[in-house]
């Protein structure tokens, strides 16, 4: 399976929003390191990048279902933004999904090794992206969410590259499945506790599932989901 290669640079995607989530295609093979992508930029580094969430893969077969939800809801003005890189991912490509890709799977990369570590939590800066204010509160219900992965190897990856499962650790744990405990279910114990003690899992997601479990409830995600504003009274 063959994956197109995005990278992306800060810009203002509202006066009051700076973000790199519009990653473009690159015509020139790039270094995959430990964090990342050369050339690629992060702006909220407190919630983006890093060793664990060096790469984010977006399933390209996802665009045509929003661009049809879109045209259903009359917000004619956004199909045109959503092609793969939309969504800030630096991988897109067809064939792997939240349903059959699992936390752990580790993928030969052109020359690099990567590996899923977690899904991706939607954030308030897709609703200003895509022009509809609760887009994201969508994405996380629905599932197609895309994922993160860290580097195991570092290495080049040309800008059309051939992606191979390499090892599956956690066929029990598609990235769905693991989206669904901690979003979808309310308070999963049973659930929650199989993702703490998930090796592969990264460990922020680790500690979110072990503190929802210490709590007896999950988090009110009101702030990541619609931003600044909403929590203002």
């Amino acid at each position: 399976m063959f994956v197109t290669l995005l990278t992306g640079s800060a810009g203002q995607l509202t006066p009051d929003i700076t973000s790199a989530i519009d990653k473009q295609p690159v015509s020139a093979a790039l270094f995959c390191s430990r964090t990342g992508l050369k050339g690629d930029e992060q702006v909220s580094t407190r919630f983006h990048g890093g060793p664990e969430r060096a790469l984010h893969y977006y399933p390209a077969e996802h665009y045509p279902v929003w661009r049809q939800w879109f045209e259903g809801m009359g917000l004619t003005d956004s199909r045109e933004r959503l092609v793969p890189g939309a969504f800030g991912e630096n991988l897109s490509g067809t064939g792997l999904t939240e349903d059959n890709a699992c936390i752990g799977d580790v993928f030969r990369l052109g020359d690099a090794l990567v590996q899923i570590s977690q899904p991706r939590s939607p954030c308030y800066k897709l609703n200003a992206r895509f022009g509809h204010d609760f887009f994201s509160v969508l994405v996380q219900a629905n599932g197609r969410t895309g994922w993160l992965l860290r580097v195991l190897e570092e290495g080049m990856v040309p800008p059309a590259a051939n992606v191979e499962l390499v090892e599956r650790p956690c066929p029990g744990m598609p990235v769905r499945r693991a989206g669904d405990i901690v979003f979808n279910r309310g308070f999963d114990a049973d659930g929650l506790r199989e993702l703490a003690g998930l090796e592969h899992l990264s460990p922020n997601w680790r500690k979110k599932a072990a503190d929802y479990l210490a709590a007896g409830r999950v988090d009110d995600w009101t702030l990541r989901l619609l931003g600044p504003k909403a929590t203002q009274s």
